[in-house]
């Protein structure tokens, strides 16, 4: 199969309506050629591409920073000569002054397929300037290595955030170059926007389902190792909002949670008996982790690994959100006085729970912590979002 940026590269016809004007990439380190050259230099070396300039989401164009909320600075690429900007520093929506650097922007990022992912976000932000400033804007589209399955409750008028850039659930089934589209339609935006779609992409296919099994793995952000933390991310997501590790700072980050003073074998037996359907389609292991860094750094934690991998993969029974959500539905049974919801500043927003900015609302954490709250409580709640958000299906190019 080839990915957008392979066509480009492949097809000059495709290039043609870029010849005499001024371009720029939107990339970060999984921006690779089937080949594993970095979309930057495969672009650089066409006598067609004129480019002036490159951009660089949250974690930077080179994914060298770490955590949230960690920015990334301007710089001068030392091989092309042409400024990078950085749309995770003194800025995350780009300047006028940016803005001025091309005439159409090119966007080849690598996506989850989750909402709170922030390249979603930074989609939204270019095209709402692209339509204000007369650019134009392509997404060289990419798999969502999620695959089409939808989960998760919608985000709430009122919610909107970094990790928040409209009414969609948290595990929204589209490509990135499908999400441009849904933005446009949903907010009206007028603006020249095209995707260079995938060839081949077959999202229903085994084994890899979302994801070409033909095609390595590249990070797209630190903390995006491998496929099956894409698989979990929609789940695992959440435990940023919360005491409990990540897995940040071990091998397997968001993949796994536990912490020093949980059971984790407890939590495993007490998640099967709340909602042993919500389970399916994965494998729970017990382990125990010391995280080198973030939360509990340098303490033993015991934990639960979520296996969304091998024998134990069923692409259409997995549903990440709500194992997570079990998993603090379990914990809050367990230990009813848990500390559970992390207080912090959480990507920009204040004064709210990180875990309900991340939810798009209070829902998720109102049932978690209601103790009469059951499992059929949250799939009533949330099958209603996951049912309207089918409705976007007219969008999908694939």
């Amino acid at each position: 199969m080839l990915f957008g940026i392979d066509r480009l590269l492949a097809e000059p016809e495709l290039r043609a309506p870029l010849k005499g004007r001024r371009v720029a990439l939107l990339a970060h380190p999984a921006s690779v050629t089937a080949d594993l050259v970095h979309s930057l230099d495969a672009l650089a070396v066409l006598d067609d591409i004129q480019l002036t300039a490159a951009f660089g989401p949250q974690h930077g164009l080179r994914g060298d920073k770490q955590d949230n909320m960690v920015e990334s600075p301007d710089f001068t690429d030392p091989v092309h000569g042409i400024p990078v900007f950085s749309l995770y520093g003194e800025v995350r929506r780009p300047t006028p002054a940016m803005m001025d650097s091309f005439d159409v922007i090119l966007i080849d990022l690598q996506d989850l397929g989750c909402r709170i992912y922030t390249f979603v976000t930074t989609l939204l932000y270019i095209l709402e300037a692209a339509a204000a400033h007369g650019k134009s804007v392509w997404v060289l589209d990419r798999p969502n290595p999620a695959g089409r399955p939808v989960e998760g409750l919608k985000l709430r008028t009122g919610w909107e955030s970094f990790v928040g850039a409209g009414p969609m659930p948290m595990r929204h089934g589209l490509t990135l170059g499908e999400m441009g589209h849904w933005f446009i339609r949903h907010y009206g935006l007028d603006v020249d926007y095209r995707v260079v779609a995938m060839r081949g992409w077959q999202p229903e296919a085994a084994p890899g389902f979302g994801w070409p099994t033909d095609r390595l793995w590249v990070n797209p952000s630190p903390n995006a190792p491998n496929v099956n933390m894409a698989r979990a991310y929609a789940g695992t997501v959440m435990l940023e909002g919360t005491t409990l590790s990540e897995g940040r700072g071990t091998t397997r980050p968001l993949e796994l949670f536990g912490a020093p003073d949980i059971n984790a074998r407890d939590v495993i037996g007490k998640m099967h008996a709340l909602a042993p359907e919500w389970l399916a389609g994965c494998a729970l292991r017990e382990i125990w982790f010391e995280p080198t860094f973030h939360k509990h750094v340098g303490q033993l934690c015991h934990g639960v690994h979520i296996h969304a991998e091998g024998q134990f993969y069923d692409h259409h029974a997995f549903r990440p959100w709500r194992v997570q959500a079990l998993g603090f539905k379990a914990i809050r049974a367990l230990y009813p006085d848990y500390p559970l919801w992390r207080d912090f500043p959480y990507e920009y927003e204040l004064g709210k729970l990180a875990i309900d900015v991340i939810n798009g609302g209070p829902a998720l954490r109102e049932w978690v912590d209601d103790a009469g709250a059951q499992p059929g409580d949250l799939d009533a709640l949330t099958g209603t979002d996951e049912t309207a958000w089918q409705a976007v299906n007219d969008l999908r190019l694939y």
